[in-house]
């Protein structure tokens, strides 16, 4: 019985198989499955800072019981810059392989310095069954030409999906170019300058066929989901709980889902998500475990002031607030 992962990459290898006129191809090999929560992984490492390549793929695992569609890593949040290339792939290969046989679909982050290593990590990505990729821009380069030119490069060197990380100050008109010149670019997970506010803008002037993702936490999900994203990418702490929330709204049920996303909200007044002590509550991580993360920017700010919370005081308030939404 063919699994949701092998339509994926069938679709994918059509796409190579078939020459087409880039809007046909594009048709064909765009799937609307990529949509609702994807999110970013984090990257479990020891008391040695070795990273645990279990615990990694075990994430997977974890979503699926929970019913979440998809997972992307590495990304910010999975402090991509300070892996080094083994360790991303063999870390794309311990999510992969956890996927096998299942419904959660796997898109690895293919970004780096150097276009030689993204094509790298672009090949291994496809010859290891991921389901879609992801990159994100050269750091410091803003001229849209060149960004154009570099995605259009990276389009090149898979027939998998690709999913373009827009930052900084990265146009719709930009978005749109590359919509139009690279086949495979069918999502876009926007945190550039208020994607709010350009989400409908980038739906129209593509036909609907690119598909947008939030990043940001999600932070804004229902209003993300009124003004036509298809998807968000929060961190791995409560990604059953947005699932739910993004499900009661596609169901029709929006009342529903903004009372989930109320006890989201909530919840984010009383731990951070992205902390690991929250991760292990969830029973992502087993205790002990730490996260590899870059160092913060020099005068970044921190956000919103949370107290530490132990592990025991965030299961406690899971238990007592979130556990009619937890699907785990």
């Amino acid at each position: 019985m063919p699994t949701r992962r092998h339509v994926l990459q069938g679709i994918a290898l059509g796409a190579a198989a078939i020459a087409m006129p880039g809007a046909l191809l594009r048709a064909a090999a765009a799937d609307t499955r990529f949509r609702g929560l994807f999110p970013i992984g984090a990257t479990p490492v020891d008391a040695a800072d070795k990273v645990d390549f279990a615990q990694l793929g075990g994430q997977v695992t974890f979503l699926r019981r929970a019913r979440v569609p998809g997972i992307a890593w590495p990304q910010i949040a999975s402090g991509w810059t300070v892996l080094s290339e083994a360790e991303r792939l063999q870390g794309a290969e311990a999510l992969v392989a956890a996927a096998k046989g299942g419904e959660t679909a796997v898109v690895i982050g293919v970004q780096s310095p150097d276009l030689a290593a993204v094509k790298r990590y672009a090949a291994h990505a496809a010859k290891i069954g991921a389901d879609a990729i992801i990159c994100i821009p050269p750091e410091k380069v803003t001229d849209e030409a060149a960004l154009l030119d570099y995605y259009q490069q990276v389009g090149k060197m898979t027939h998998l999906p690709l999913f373009v990380q827009a930052v900084g100050k990265m146009s719709v008109d930009l978005l749109v170019r590359m919509y139009e010149s690279i086949p495979t670019m069918r999502y876009v997970k926007d945190e550039s300058g208020e994607p709010l506010e350009r989400v409908q803008e980038l739906l129209r002037r593509t036909k609907g066929e690119v598909a947008d993702f939030s990043g940001r936490g999600a932070n804004t999900l229902v209003t993300e989901m009124e003004r036509g994203f298809i998807g968000a990418c929060p961190f791995m702490s409560l990604p059953d709980v947005y699932q739910s929330a993004w499900e009661a709204w596609q169901a029709g049920d929006k009342a529903k889902a903004f009372q989930i996303f109320g006890a989201i909200q909530a919840a984010n007044t009383m731990f951070s998500q992205s902390a690991v002590e929250t991760m292990i509550a969830r029973g992502l991580f087993k205790p002990g475990t730490a996260l590899r993360a870059a160092p913060a920017a020099a005068g970044a700010s921190t956000g919103r002031y949370l107290p530490a919370r132990s592990v025991e005081e965030i299961r406690r308030v899971l238990d007592t607030y979130l556990r009619p939404y937890l699907r785990v």
